[in-house]
């Protein structure tokens, strides 16, 4: 699907085409649509003291059943205490059928991994990831995931934040989507269960900071039921600066018939609302020219537990799921178009935390 259109607040409307790979040193304030490549090559530097966490994620929903897979490489570097940094490798295979979900962590030091900045490359013990491949495994306590993974698609890179924010010190935590609708093929063994992924849809991402987000609710959704070509990226955050925290801000960026509708400057995320609550969000964004009003949730029991470690110190709480609901309406004011978009199960919701009354188990 080409991407053709970026509307942005009461901004200009421009043109963007598909582009090639441009491989060179791309530094993040030289990100542009025409010069992605970088952006899934690694950002911490080894010598960095101030703190780095970075992840690599992988994710894919069954075609029409309610099952999922997340998968994540991850730099963990404590603040003035690079020598202590990890590599962790995290597995969850969500299953909506059965209610079983398995969720399995591995954690090395640093120096057994493989973390390349100058190329798409990374390997925690003895598991891989690369253009177009992941291979390895994990276990904690009882479980055990292995997978053996090949994925590829034709989108180009879906950036979350405004290019220029990429070489800003603000915000602390940057992210983006390498490859939005992603098809993954190949094998995944769950306790010694073999399972088959063919043509599993999802994404490949990567984000990176030297702290989390104080708190957030983000979500993803590659290809709606009712519209199988269309992407969502998503979040509602709040940041604590002192003892105060600001309003909730919330950026968006949709891929729909064709359009890029990206309303994340930092003016129409605070103007546009949003409700978090355990464990349903509501959020809307609008222009003078289109209107987009959301909704993600899930059971309780349809999210997994994690702890992340902030590399200021401290622990996060992440309620991962990946096999929400959400309904999405856009309304283009113009033409008084309206268009309804929705999935049963094919959602991606995180809900990034410090309270531990929410009744998730947090498992690892």
């Amino acid at each position: 699907m080409a991407v053709q259109i970026i509307f942005r607040f009461k901004g200009k409307t421009w043109i963007r085409r598909k582009c090639s790979w441009n491989i060179g040193e791309v530094k993040d304030k030289d990100l542009t649509p025409e010069t992605p490549a970088g952006v899934n090559w690694t950002r911490y530097q080894p010598e960095e003291t101030t703190g780095h966490y970075e992840s690599f994620f992988q994710r894919a929903n069954h075609p029409s059943r309610p099952l999922a897979f997340w998968i994540r490489y991850t730099i963990f570097s404590p603040k003035k205490q690079p020598e202590n940094a990890l590599g962790e490798l995290w597995a969850i295979y969500f299953d909506g059928e059965t209610g079983n979900h398995v969720a399995v962590k591995k954690e090395v030091p640093l120096r057994q991994c493989t973390f390349k900045t100058s190329e798409f490359f990374v390997n925690i013990s003895d598991s891989s990831l690369e253009p177009g491949r992941l291979r390895g495994s994990a276990a904690s306590g009882s479980h055990t995931i292995s997978w053996d993974l090949g994925f590829g698609g034709g989108e180009t890179p879906l950036f979350l934040l405004p290019l220029k924010s990429y070489g800003k010190r603000l915000p602390k935590a940057k992210a983006l989507v390498g490859l939005p609708m992603a098809m993954y093929n190949g094998s995944i063994s769950v306790d010694g269960e073999d399972i088959n992924i063919v043509n599993w849809i999802g994404s490949q991402n990567h984000n990176w900071g030297s702290k989390h987000t104080d708190y957030y609710a983000w979500g993803q959704v590659a290809g709606f039921d009712s519209h199988p070509d269309s992407f969502l990226e998503v979040i509602s955050a709040r940041f604590k600066v002192g003892p105060f925290w600001t309003p909730v801000m919330t950026l968006l960026v949709l891929r729909h018939k064709g359009e890029e509708i990206a309303l994340n400057g930092l003016i129409q995320s605070i103007r546009a609302t949003a409700s978090i609550n355990y464990f349903n969000w509501n959020f809307k964004s609008e222009t003078d020219r289109i209107r987009i009003e959301g909704m993600v949730s899930a059971r309780r029991e349809d999210f997994v537990g994690l702890k992340y470690y902030n590399p200021p110190g401290g622990i996060k709480y992440c309620l991962n799921s990946k096999i929400a609901s959400c309904e999405l309406k856009i309304t283009h004011k113009q033409s008084n178009r309206v268009d309804s978009l929705s999935t049963r199960h094919r959602a991606a919701f995180e809900i990034l935390t410090d309270d531990q009354q929410h009744g998730v188990a947090i498992r690892n």
